[in-house]
């Protein structure tokens, strides 16, 4: 006659004619050499699993490795033929100094970090520099023409990013006025055909016009940034319409870049489709610039969230969420 043994398994009563704890794993039809046992509290080391005898009552645990997290495809982003994590970009201006723009960019959890081309300071060669405090190594630098006015002084700043770090993703935006900081859609197009010609990935700063956008497209941007305000005005996203005209029309990413100025405007893009946000003043000009990249981080992620969610239909009138039928 048998001898059954009662035992339970991750959980699970189970009656076993195994002797040891190998014969139970055999049983299950698993490999012993790819799962990890822990009998009775006690983790059972491989080599040694037939000679740990079962008894009536013990209590097993037997895992193996399985792909972690919830079972979902991570949520990344591609652009030109690049994969990132993160949906949020950070710019370098503005911060008190580099360690707390290295801090903020952190807690922000960026993958990527806006970066102006400057003259080298040659009077103190050995001055802290932006790559002693954010690892270009650890984090992507998206050189930009911040303060280019023309298409052929963005040009020949990129050309000479390229040739410092060997950028070819970069970011282009071609100013019209100092005033408004509006970019001057003639250059910019201009500008964005030769980078494109010359080998390079621009993602490119416009105005929120979804025409505009398609024509910076096939002149070759990999990325359309359309403004949702003016730079560095923290009034947020003022023309929702037009933002998601451009997501509905584009085949490349859509980032709201400049005049978001607090979580709630970083949600909104979002919402609205967009791939990512990119900011700099909001987060840097913060009372708590550390305490605000996180915020923006979460905000970016709610966003995000609601906008493949699918949000409920607006309605003109109230509509129960409980039955008015069968009240007492």
């Amino acid at each position: 006659m048998t001898d059954l043994r009662t035992v339970t398994v991750n959980g699970e009563s189970r009656r076993t004619s195994s002797s040891d704890v190998a014969a139970l794993v055999r049983e299950l039809e698993l490999d012993p050499q790819k799962v990890a046992v822990e009998h009775n509290g006690t983790i059972a080391p491989r080599s040694h699993l037939g000679e740990t005898p079962l008894a009536d009552g013990d209590v097993l645990e037997i895992v193996h490795f399985v792909g972690g997290g919830s079972g979902q495809q991570d949520d990344n982003w591609e652009v030109a033929g690049r994969t990132f994590r993160s949906r949020l970009i950070v710019g370098t201006g503005k911060y008190a100094d580099f360690e707390q723009n290295a801090a903020a960019v952190e807690a922000a959890g960026a993958d990527i970090v806006t970066v102006a081309v400057r003259r080298v300071n040659v009077s103190d060669p050995k001055a802290p520099m932006l790559t002693d405090f954010i690892d270009p190594k650890k984090v992507t630098y998206l050189p930009n023409t911040a303060g280019c006015f023309t298409a052929d002084e963005a040009i020949r700043t990129l050309r000479l990013a390229r040739e410092a770090g060997g950028w070819d993703l970069v970011k282009l935006e071609v100013l019209g006025e100092a005033r408004t900081l509006y970019p001057d859609m003639r250059e910019t197009l201009r500008a964005t055909e030769t980078l494109a010609k010359e080998g390079f990935y621009p993602m490119v700063y416009c105005v929120d016009d979804p025409i505009a956008a398609k024509q910076l497209e096939e002149a070759g941007a990999v990325a359309i940034m359309p403004l949702g305000a003016p730079i560095g005005s923290g009034l947020g996203i003022q023309n929702r319409v037009t933002i998601r005209l451009i997501v509905e029309g584009a085949k490349v990413p859509v980032l709201v870049d400049a005049g978001v100025g607090t979580a709630s405007d970083a949600a909104v893009g979002m919402e609205l489709g967009c791939d990512g946000i990119l900011m700099n003043t909001a987060i840097a000009e913060a009372k708590d610039p550390i305490r605000m990249a996180r915020a923006m981080k979460l905000a970016v992620q709610a966003g995000r969230d609601a906008y493949l969610s699918g949000r409920m239909a607006t309605r003109k009138y109230a509509d129960p969420s409980s039955p008015l039928a069968g009240l007492i």
